[in-house]
């Protein structure tokens, strides 16, 4: 679901791989969307770390089901400029998006 919300909204699914080489041929990312809790892979808290060695200045959302973890309600702690609680309610994620991008 969230794949195909993502999509039909205009984003891509990609990569930090990816984000790394476009930041290195000057395509920055305006924004990362990225789920805390990846079971056997790496979740938010990680990967955000991983982001801003690459760029400092990426904006990045953190999305969970999970809202009792202390990261959702201190995201800016953690360097995310938003949250995006599931199950994703496409306008609420619409504004989320717009509000970390200054456009809302």
């Amino acid at each position: 679901m969230a794949v195909g919300l993502m999509r039909r909204i205009g984003l891509d699914i990609v990569t930090v791989e990816q984000f790394k080489s476009a930041k290195e041929e000057g395509r920055p990312f305006s924004l990362v969307i990225m789920d805390l809790t990846v079971p056997g892979g790496m979740g938010g808290r990680e990967a955000i770390g991983l982001l801003r060695a690459i760029d400092p200045k990426v904006k990045a959302v953190v999305s969970s089901g999970y809202s009792s973890d202390p990261i959702l309600a201190n995201y800016r702690d953690y360097g995310f400029c938003g949250v995006a609680s599931k199950p994703y309610d496409a306008m609420k994620f619409s504004r989320v998006i717009g509000e970390s991008l200054g456009v809302a």
